[in-house]
C-alpha cells in the first residue's frame, strides 16, 4: 500500500507531503490544477516511461520519494531480495532528475537501477486509465489474468513440471544421440586401440621395472669383469691369507699365555665378513647372467609401452585405466542402440505427460473464460454498456510451460459490430467503463497492489458515473484504490479527498494538495456540481450523494 508521496520541484509542484491510506482515496480539483502530475510524479519515481522535462523551471533537480508498506509475503520482497538490496516492512523509493536530465534511483537508501524500479512498480502499483498501456490493456498479461481467475494455479504448476520433464527428456536423448553418433565415427579407432592395448596388456609401474632393468643389462658387461676379479680377491687371496694366518696363531697360541686371543677372535670374526661378502659379489654376479636377447626384449617391450602412452597422450602408468575407459566406451556403443530406444520411450511418455497437462490446462481456460465474459457482461449493464459484448478470446500458440494457448480480451461495442482488442475498438469513455468491469472481476487474487483509476470516469456522468464510484468504492474495500476524477458520484464515494489546486505565487504558477475534512468534502462535491458559485442546494445534493 502506497503510504506517503514527497514532491520536490516537479513541473508546478514545488513541494508537497501526500499521506494516503486503505481504501478509496479520491482527488479532484479543476481542470489544470495539477491531478495528472501527481500521477507523472509517481509514475516518475515508480521508473515508469514519463515525460523528459519533469524538473520546475528554475529548479537545479527534482526529487520524490513514495513509501509503501509490505507485509510478509508481498511480492515486492522477492524482487528487493534477488536485487540484493535492503528487506524491510517498509519500502522507500527515491528518484532524484536533474535539469540536465539525469536521473538517480535509491531503493532504501541504495542506489539501484530504472530495471529494479520498474521491477518493483509491476508488483506495487496497477495504473488504469484511457491511455493504460501497462496493465489490462497489456495482452502479454491476460493470460495470467485469465488464470488468476479461473484460480488455475495449481493445472499452471503441473504443465510447467510437464514441460520441464519434457525438456530433460529431450535433452537426455539429444546428449545420447549425439554422443552415440560421435563414439560411432570413432568406432574403428576405439576397437584398434583396445587390440593394441589387450596385446601388450601393461601393468602400472612395469614403465619403471623395465627402465631399471634394461640400465641394469646395459651397464652388466662393463662391470662384470671387476667384480670377478673382486670374488677372485676375496675367495683366493684374502680368505686363504687369513685362514693360513689364523692356523699359525692357533698353532702358537698355548705358549703366548693368552696375548692371541684377542687377535684370533679378530681374525675369526674376518673370516665371517669375508664369507659373507663373497656370497654377496657371487649373487650379483648371478644377477648379471642374462640372455643378449632379454636385453632386447626388455627394450622393445618399454618402447611400446612409452609409444603407446606418446599415442594416447597418457602417462605409461594409466595404459591400463585408458584401456579400460576405452572399453567402457565401446560396451557403451554396443549397447547404445538399446539406451536410444528407452531415451526416445522416456521422451514419448514426457510428451504424453505435457499433452494431458496442457489440455487439461486448456479445458479450464476455456471454462474460466465462460465465467469471466458472464461476469464482465453483467458488470457492464449498470455501467450504461448493457449492448456491450465482452469475450476472451483464447487461441492456439507455441507450446511452453504455461500450455499452449493465447488470451485477448475483445471487445463489440455494438451487437453485430466487429470485435477486436480491447484498448483499439472502445472509444476513451467506453474503454474506462470496461477496464473498470473488468478489474472489479478480476480483484479476487490480485491483492497487495495500490490500484490507480485516471479519470476513468470520463464522459460518464449521472447514474453511470454513480455506478462507477460504486463498484471503485467496492474495489477498495480489501486494499487500497487512488481516483483521479471530476465526478462528484465518484467523489462522494471516497473514503479519503484531497483537493488539487493552483494558485500563482511571485509570477510562478504552483500546485498544492489539501486533505479535505467533513465540511470541505461537502464544499468541493457542491462545487463539482454546480461551479463556482455553491448554494445550499449544491451543498444538500452533495450531502445526499455522500449519504447514498
Amino acid at each position: 500500500m502506497l503510504r506517503a508521496l514527497d514532491i520536490r520541484d516537479i513541473l508546478i509542484i514545488d513541494h508537497l507531503e501526500l499521506d494516503f491510506r486503505p481504501g478509496l482515496n479520491v482527488l479532484t480539483g479543476e481542470t489544470g490544477a495539477g491531478k495528472s502530475i501527481l500521477l507523472d510524479a509517481l509514475g516518475f519515481v515508480l521508473g515508469w516511461r514519463g515525460r523528459a522535462d519533469l524538473v520546475r523551471q528554475g529548479a537545479e533537480q527534482g526529487e520524490v520519494t513514495a513509501e509503501f508498506d509490505l507485509p510478509e509475503g508481498h511480492a515486492a520482497r522477492d524482487v528487493l531480495e534477488e536485487a540484493g538490496l535492503p528487506v524491510a516492512d517498509t519500502l522507500l523509493l527515491r528518484r532524484v532528475n536533474t535539469a540536465e536530465g539525469r536521473k538517480t534511483a535509491w531503493v532504501n537508501d541504495r542506489r539501484c537501477s530504472g530495471d529494479v524500479l520498474r521491477a518493483l512498480s509491476d508488483v506495487l502499483v496497477e495504473l488504469h486509465g484511457q491511455h493504460d498501456d501497462r496493465g489490462l490493456l497489456n495482452p502479454k498479461g491476460h493470460r495470467d489474468l485469465l488464470d488468476a481467475f479461473g484460480g488455475l494455479e495449481g493445472l499452471r504448476a503441473a504443465s510447467r513440471q510437464a514441460w520441464r520433464d519434457l525438456a530433460t527428456a529431450r535433452k537426455a536423448l539429444s546428449e545420447a544421440e549425439a554422443g552415440l553418433a560421435k563414439m560411432r565415427a570413432e568406432e574403428d579407432f576405439l576397437r584398434h586401440a583396445v587390440g593394441e592395448l589387450d596385446a601388450l596388456d601393461p601393468r602400472p609401474g612395469e614403465e619403471a621395472e623395465l627402465d631399471a632393468r634394461r640400465r641394469l643389462m646395459q651397464q652388466g658387461e662393463r662391470i662384470r669383469e671387476d667384480i670377478a676379479k673382486a670374488q677372485t680377491a676375496i675367495r683366493e687371496g684374502a680368505e686363504d691369507a687369513a685362514g693360513t694366518a689364523l692356523r699359525w696363531l692357533e698353532g702358537a697360541a698355548d705358549q703366548a699365555e693368552g696375548r692371541l686371543d684377542a687377535p684370533l677372535d679378530a681374525l675369526g670374526r674376518a673370516l665371517a665378513e669375508l664369507d659373507d661378502a663373497a656370497s654377496g659379489v657371487e649373487a650379483c654376479l648371478e644377477a648379471l647372467n642374462f640372455n643378449p636377447l632379454e636385453l632386447e626384449e626388455a627394450e622393445e617391450r618399454l618402447f611400446a609401452i612409452r609409444g603407446l602412452a606418446r599415442k594416447h597422450g597418457v602417462a605409461p602408468d594409466e595404459l591400463a585405466a585408458f584401456a579400460e575407459e576405452m572399453r567402457a566406451q565401446i560396451a557403451r556403443l554396443d549397447q547404445g542402440d538399446a539406451d536410444l530406444a528407452a531415451l526416445q520411450a522416456a521422451l514419448g511418455h514426457a510428451e504424453k505427460a505435457y499433452e494431458a497437462a496442457a489440455d487439461a490446462l486448456s479445458a479450464a481456460r476455456q471454462e474460466a473464460a465462460g465465467r469471466l465474459d458472464a461476469a464482465v457482461t453483467a458488470e457492464l449493464a449498470p455501467l450504461k454498456m448493457e449492448r456491450a459484448v465482452f469475450a476472451t478470446q483464447i487461441e492456439a500458440a507455441e507450446p511452453g510451460p504455461d500450455g499452449r494457448d493465447a488470451v485477448t480480451f475483445t471487445v463489440a461495442t455494438n451487437p453485430g459490430a466487429p470485435a477486436g482488442p480491447l484498448g483499439k475498438i472502445a472509444s476513451g469513455g467506453e474503454l474506462s467503463r470496461f477496464l473498470l468491469a473488468l478489474k472489479v472481476c478480476l480483484t479476487e487474487g490480485q491483492g497487495g497492489l495500490t490500484m490507480i483509476f485516471d479519470e476513468i470516469d470520463r464522459g460518464v456522468g449521472g447514474a453511470t458515473a454513480d455506478a462507477v464510484g460504486r463498484r471503485l468504492e467496492a474495489l477498495a474495500e480489501t486494499g487500497q484504490v487512488l481516483v483521479v476524477t471530476h465526478s462528484p458520484q465518484v467523489a462522494a464515494r471516497g473514503a479519503h479527498h484531497w483537493q488539487v489546486s493552483k494558485k500563482v505565487v511571485d509570477e510562478a504558477t504552483l500546485s498544492s494538495v489539501a486533505p479535505l475534512g467533513a465540511d470541505a468534502r461537502v464544499d468541493e462535491i457542491a462545487r463539482m456540481l454546480s461551479g463556482e458559485n455553491i448554494t445550499e442546494a449544491a451543498r444538500a445534493a452533495a450531502r445526499a450523494l455522500m449519504e447514498g
